[in-house]
């Protein structure tokens, strides 16, 4: 079988709890950010959401991605590593009923979770524990299942971890072995702070489509003015999707600046929007589809993950329903 995307990521039961900002502020939590958090922390954080209603959802930023692909259509495949506890069989089992090729290393311990709060403003603020999923390793990787994908989409949470790290570099050296094109997301503003060079020299080497947002933009260049960043990072990669919320977003392709317009939408919960995004452009791009159609999926598909609970989109969509979201 022939992929349109190879995901390589975190494995996250993702658990969402819709709460107050009082919450975050008796508890010391800061609001707007994922906060990396021992066993012992996010359970102290559960027991204080005990009277919460919790949704359950297996995640994780490049999965959530690889979920929408294959929602639209695509065909996916997705390396990652659970333990062999209810959490992991949970995310196993949802990823093999939805038609991803799940290339998973099952071991002893505890499969990563995250504590999603989402306050009334539709922030969400993430507590992760990355459990067995940190000991991702280059062994993991399956250059046969690689050789299989037309893009490697790679999560930047993995940098932050030495094993995980090598799984990534891993995935990409193999994409670059048998002509993969390799897509990378930053994931979050912090990384750029621990992992900048690390950053650059895959930006200005083997990646061909970098995903950021606007703070992340910023944070690489130096620069303010969002499409003055995507053109400062257009000179060193060939392809940029950098998100702009609810203003849309601004693809570079060939020298060309496509700006994508916003979606309206009633924002229940932005978990997973920027992933839903990654997933409409990574379709599009592998589905025939131009850049700009590309990019206007994503935002429809983002618009429609905000406008609920979780990062999920509410419904698959069929090819016709693409077609009408890009007439």
């Amino acid at each position: 079988m022939v992929y349109n995307v190879y995901g390589v990521g975190n494995a996250i039961m993702d658990m969402q709890v819709r709460c107050e900002d009082t919450f975050l502020a008796t508890t010391g939590i800061e609001k707007g950010m994922m906060t990396l958090v021992d066993e012992e922390r996010q359970k102290t954080v559960l027991d204080a959401l005990l009277d919460h209603k919790v949704n359950y959802c297996s995640g994780g930023s490049a999965a959530n991605t690889i979920v929408g692909i294959a929602d639209m259509g695509g065909s996916t495949a997705y390396a990652c590593k659970t333990g062999n506890d209810a959490y992991g069989e949970q995310y196993l089992d949802e990823m093999k009923k939805l038609g991803i090729a799940i290339e998973v290393a099952q071991d002893k311990g505890q499969t990563g979770s995250c504590v999603v709060l989402i306050t009334p403003d539709a922030q969400r603020t993430m507590l992760t524990n990355l459990g067995i999923s940190a000991s991702l390793s280059a062994d993991d990787i399956s250059e046969t299942e690689i050789a299989k994908a037309e893009y490697v989409y790679i999560e930047g949470y993995l940098f932050a971890g030495e094993s995980t790290r090598d799984a990534a570099l891993k995935a990409i050296e193999l994409a670059k072995k048998h002509a993969v094109k390799v897509a990378l997301t930053i994931s979050d503003p912090f990384l750029i702070d621990i992992c900048r060079d690390q950053f650059q020299a895959l930006i200005e080497g083997p990646v061909d489509l970098l995903f950021c947002n606007e703070e992340e933009a910023r944070a690489l260049t130096g620069l303010v003015d969002p499409i003055e960043c995507a053109q400062a990072i257009h000179k060193q990669c060939a392809n940029v999707a950098l998100t702009l919320g609810k203003n849309g977003s601004i693809i570079m392709h060939q020298g060309e600046v496509f700006p994508i317009e916003g979606v309206d939408a009633e924002a229940v919960d932005t978990t997973g929007a920027g992933d839903m995004y990654a997933a409409g452009v990574l379709y599009g791009i592998t589905n025939g589809l131009t850049w700009q159609q590309a990019g206007h999926l994503g935002s429809h598909a983002a618009a429609r993950v905000v406008s609920q609970l979780g990062a999920r989109l509410p419904n698959p969509l069929s090819q016709s329903e693409i077609s009408a979201l890009l007439a």
